[in-house]
């Protein structure tokens, strides 16, 4: 299936949208011209081989890059004009594939200022008990949710990797965005803390507001989670559809799975 059977085309107005979008580096076109519809209820892996445009196509919706051309658009509202910190407050959530977060506070201090922040209070690091009970409870509850309710008062600097992205996970279900983006949230994991991220996303996936878009290279996480594949070769989209469909196609075998390797992507 190619991408001129993107889901959700013709039908009601997707949750996010990439049209014609493009970045060029130099000489490089790194992303090109790809359109993409990503709609409610739904999880899209992305995937493709390494300098595909994956994760470059990432840094363009959520703001990190801006697009030498063409548009991201959240419920129909062009976001163009706008950087990373606006589309986070628009609803745009990313987790990435480096963690990206504050070392020297412990993790409940971590998520308590990601729950301040959805509040529209700012982040205060220097006030950290002045605004309210309940930030403190919401960001227990999240920490409970993704396992690290014992960890609390560790400084994220001592935290071993798995938890660290379990930790990411927790920020970015404080933020409450409408769209969640995952940058190979399993990546360094251990084989037992992967179940735990895999299970959070399962959750997100279930809720008929969210929308969820992963960029993942090991196959056996795309077919557990992914209602469907879109496929970067060159900064091209090349295939979008079924995930049995599209790891299936000549296209995607001889691009990127080569030599009938199914294992990882």
């Amino acid at each position: 299936m190619t991408a001129s059977s993107a889901a959700g085309q013709g039908g009601a107005r997707p949750a996010l949208e990439t049209r014609d979008l493009t970045v060029r580096f130099g000489g490089h076109v790194a992303v090109n011209g790809v359109s993409c519809r990503f709609d409610r209820g739904t999880l899209t892996a992305i995937v493709g081989p390494n300098g595909a445009g994956k994760t470059t196509y990432f840094n363009l919706i959520s703001g990190q890059l801006k697009a030498t051309a063409g548009e991201v658009l959240l419920d129909g509202h062009d976001l163009s004009s706008h950087g990373a910190a606006g589309r986070t407050r628009r609803g745009i959530g990313r987790a990435f594939q480096l963690t990206n977060l504050f070392p020297n506070l412990t993790v409940r201090e971590n998520v308590r200022l990601a729950v301040q922040a959805r509040r529209g209070r700012g982040f205060d690091i220097f006030s950290m008990a002045a605004h309210g009970r309940h930030l403190i409870e919401r960001a227990d509850e999240i920490l409970e949710r993704v396992r690290l309710a014992a960890r609390g008062e560790d400084v994220v600097a001592t935290l071993p990797h798995g938890d660290q992205r379990k930790l990411e996970v927790a920020i970015l279900i404080a933020l409450e965005p409408s769209i969640f983006m995952f940058d190979e949230p399993t990546a360094g994991m251990s084989v037992d803390e992967v179940p735990v991220i895999l299970d959070l996303i399962h959750e997100i996936k279930a809720d008929p507001a969210k929308t969820v878009l992963l960029v993942e290279h090991k196959m056996d996480v795309v077919h557990s989670l992914a209602d469907r594949i879109i496929v970067l070769h060159n900064g091209y989209l090349v295939a979008d559809g079924d995930p049995r469909e599209v790891v299936a196609s000549p296209i995607v075998q001889e691009a990127y799975l080569g030599m009938g390797a199914a294992t990882h992507v």
